[in-house]
């Protein structure tokens, strides 16, 4: 499935919003330069900046996520640390929401967008890229119809 049939016209409409909303986001010409430059500045990047200057990820994946909020401005998704332990340097700081997730094995890159802005990435292996790749495959398979259908939450 297509990142532009995933997110639909309508999220990418309200994330054009949002980002005209936020005073501290870039414009687009200008955030697919840090992408370019490999200056993933946290806050300030959308996934239609990494679309657009890298080509569709190799996997995608959406779901309601619980987030570690970091002094930095990171949310580090729940799913990246072992089942009961927190980020070294997290305070008291949590976040969650319906996040988006982009992976691109080619890139070495999994990044990870919360209310449309980037939130949290990292640098993989295209192996380790894989694995989560068929880790979201493998999960999609046991969704509900419920979970599964846009606009139904």
């Amino acid at each position: 499935m297509s990142i532009r049939r995933l997110i639909g016209v309508g999220v990418w409409m309200w994330l054009g919003l949002v980002s005209v909303a936020c005073s501290s986001m870039p414009p687009l010409d200008h955030q697919k330069q840090l992408v370019r430059s490999g200056d993933f500045r946290i806050q300030q990047l959308t996934p239609r900046a990494f679309v657009e200057t890298w080509g569709e990820p190799t996997y995608t994946h959406q779901q309601f996520t619980h987030f570690f909020g970091m002094q930095d401005g990171r949310l580090i998704p729940q799913a990246r640390l072992a089942l009961g332990e927190s980020p070294q340097g997290w305070e008291t700081g949590l976040a969650a929401g319906d996040a988006l997730f982009l992976a691109y094995a080619d890139r070495g890159y999994y990044l990870v967008f919360l209310e449309g802005v980037l939130v949290y990435y990292e640098a993989m292996t295209a192996e380790k890229v894989h694995a989560v790749g068929k880790t979201w495959k493998y999960e999609s398979q046991f969704k509900t119809r419920l979970e599964s259908s846009p606009g139904l939450k």
